[in-house]
């Protein structure tokens, strides 16, 4: 089991990389210093000299890749990539461009807002979802099946802007069963806050959660083994639910755990019209702010809880399936 763990690791060390490669090239290449000081300042009335100052008070100054004034090794360390790129492998995501605070100490403060909207959501709309899909699955070829289709396809097809504008103004605003948006930073009275967007964000993605569990049990019906429970007497719930959940266990574990990472980046959308104070709201601020470093360290923090939740994927397999351990 160690040495599988070892493997898999060692394989997301080169995707990590390159990832930050990605991001530096995409950060100071296709986007030079210059532009993003002329971006920050604004491009009316902006003398070299402000460029200038601008570039040294951020550590942009310097060359991207090479220094070639420099003695060894200060020709690759006296560099932007290695300034601004290598401590993200450390997570030393250094200090914001616009007020120059702590961005690590900005996250960890930030998390538990976001956990406390996405846990909810992420726990309660998987067993929802599950228990939908196996009732339609076990009523398959029928009308029941037929029309939850119909209703998955449309919930779809609907943007979540309109779930959550829909949603502020039938149940915040007309009905006032809940507040439009805000927080309280005290967890215990945030609960008013956070029950609005928490339906939101569970009724959004019902029709395509519904329809793709109700795909692997129906693929899973299908299977010898479900009909040799058959067989044997046993009932249709029996089969579905015993049976056919335990074995279906590989893609959901898929879609679960690579999930997971998703939870600490928060939701975009859901944080920034309900005014939650987490890391999905402060990826919007920075990108309205031109906060370039901000930026720069959710995409790296993103790609690395991707990677991370794909490293839980192979973990968990071997955990339902000791086999997988052996191949």
């Amino acid at each position: 089991m160690l040495a599988y763990l070892i493997r898999r690791v060692a394989y997301a060390v080169p995707i990590l990389f390159g990832v930050n490669l990605l991001i530096f090239l995409l950060f100071f290449f296709v986007q030079s210093p210059d532009d993003m000081a002329e971006t920050f300042l604004g491009e009316k009335r902006v003398t070299e000299e402000m460029k200038e100052n601008w570039k040294r008070e951020h550590g942009y100054h310097l060359p991207r890749l090479l220094n070639t004034v420099e003695p060894f090794p200060a020709v690759f360390t006296q560099t932007i990539f290695w300034q601004k790129s290598v401590p993200l492998f450390a997570f030393r995501f250094g200090k914001s461009d616009m007020d120059g605070s702590r961005i690590g100490a900005e996250l960890k403060r930030r998390i538990p807002y976001s956990l406390c909207l996405t846990v909810p959501i992420f726990c309660i709309s998987l067993l929802l979802y599950l228990f939908f899909a196996m009732i339609v699955a076990f009523y398959r070829a029928t009308y029941l099946d037929t029309w939850a289709l119909v209703v998955c396809v449309i919930l779809m097809s609907i943007s979540s802007m309109f779930y959550i504008l829909g949603g502020q103004y039938l149940v915040a605003i007309h009905l006032k069963l809940a507040p439009v948006s805000g927080f309280d930073r005290n967890l215990l009275y945030a609960v008013k806050f956070l029950v609005l967007p928490v339906l939101i964000g569970i009724v959004a993605n019902i029709g395509s959660g519904v329809r793709y569990y109700r795909t692997i049990f129906l693929e899973e019906i299908n299977k010898d083994y479900i009909r040799t429970a058959r067989a044997k007497g046993l009932g249709e719930g029996t089969v579905l639910f015993k049976h056919a959940l335990k074995n279906a266990m590989f893609p959901i574990l898929t879609n679960v755990v690579v999930s997971i990472p998703f939870l600490i980046m928060g939701m975009l959308l859901l944080e920034n019209f309900f005014g939650i104070p987490g890391l999905g709201s402060y990826t919007i601020d920075a990108i309205h702010k031109q906060d370039f470093a901000v930026v720069r360290a959710m995409v790296f923090l993103g790609s690395f809880l991707y990677v991370a939740g794909l490293i839980l994927v192979d973990v968990s397999y071997t955990l339902v399936d000791p086999r997988v351990r052996l191949t």
